[in-house]
């Protein structure tokens, strides 16, 4: 099991939020409170669109405690949850304005920014070892070098994919030495149990179901898994910023107390995905690092410039010119510098 070790960065956001989880029941006091200021620029009314995914378990603990919808009535805010079943669905959701706030990976927020979605992150939910590469319980390859001249399942635009690519170039193959069947995750396992693909580069907690189903993980880094990043449209930051404080505010607020309770999140986590709750707690306590600083900045932009010149590569954007342009513009660290968890519950 992960041992917490509260970093630097986070240490005041998390002491603050744990005093109020320590005495406090969420939704009465503060929330209330915050949410009656009568200053200007404060949003009165209207909708907050998020998402909330199985792979960013910060989301389903907000969503399930009912902590952004208590902060934000007194402004008369109705929250809107809309599910993401992947990255590249949030980054449609996001580009469509069909949502505010969406979770992906940071290479899909990256992928998304360096075509002309207009985002920021503004928080870093997690660092996941989320992606790797699974065989079925039968088969006989090993390695990513078995893989070439092989089917592989695997969902563009989101961080398998990428791991894909890396996992392919680190052994020295290419994805044209392989043939990616792009399935979406729950699809690409399903694919890979029908013998429709040879191997699946899978995400979890999908892929952890799939582990205890006799699934076969042949290639894991964790170096290769880009940070889950909080993403939000650049029109809702500029027209809402109060509103998006409140949202970075929650997720910290929510990242204290999923830290403090690791097995009542692996059960909202399990409830949410219909998976054992065995599985859950893997994921959990195994495979996500929430322990981390939420702050946007140096340590994602040194992951994103060794996925940068992949894309190019790969075709999945024209020009190195429009990743360097995309690393300088995708990070707005502002929202969690001034984060208040203590706005938030209590």
């Amino acid at each position: 099991m992960r041992k917490p070790t509260i970093l630097t960065a986070v240490a005041a956001i998390a002491a603050a939020a744990s005093l109020l989880l320590s005495g406090c029941v969420a939704g009465e006091g503060s929330a209330a409170e915050s949410g009656s200021s009568s200053t200007a620029g404060v949003t009165q009314g209207g909708t907050l669109n998020i998402d909330f995914a199985t792979y960013n378990p910060l989301s389903l603990v907000i969503k399930q405690q009912g902590w952004l919808e208590k902060a934000l009535a007194k402004q008369k805010i109705t929250v809107n949850w809309v599910q993401s079943a992947g990255s590249n669905k949030a980054n449609e959701s996001l580009r469509a304005g069909a949502i505010d706030v969406g979770s992906t990976a940071g290479s899909a927020a990256l992928l998304a920014r360096s075509n002309g979605s207009a985002i920021k992150t503004i928080d870093i939910f997690s660092q996941p070892e989320w992606s790797a590469i699974v065989v079925g319980p039968n088969s006989n390859i090993s390695s990513v070098k078995e893989l070439k001249g092989k089917q592989i399942a695997a969902t563009k635009g989101t961080d398998p994919y990428f791991f894909l690519l890396q996992a392919l170039e680190a052994n020295g193959l290419s994805a044209s030495d392989v043939t990616i069947q792009n399935l979406q995750h729950a699809d690409g396992w399903a694919a890979l149990q029908n013998g429709s693909v040879d191997a699946w580069s899978g995400l979890d907690p999908i892929m952890a179901n799939a582990e205890k189903a006799g699934g076969k993980l042949i290639y894991r880094n964790v170096a290769f898994n880009t940070y889950g990043f909080l993403n939000a449209t650049e029109s809702f930051l500029s027209s809402k910023p109060d509103v998006a404080q409140t949202v970075v505010n929650t997720y910290e607020y929510a990242r204290a107390w999923a830290l403090k309770h690791p097995d009542e999140t692996a059960k909202i986590l399990s409830d949410v995905a219909g998976i054992d709750p065995s599985v859950a707690t893997t994921v959990i306590t195994e495979r996500t690092n929430l322990d981390v600083s939420p702050i946007p900045g140096d340590a994602q932009l040194k992951v994103l410039k060794k996925v940068g010149p992949i894309f190019v590569q790969s075709g999945d954007v024209k020009k190195q010119s429009d990743i360097d342009t995309a690393l300088k513009t995708l990070l707005e660290p502002s929202f969690v510098e001034k984060a208040d968890p203590s706005a938030i519950g209590g």
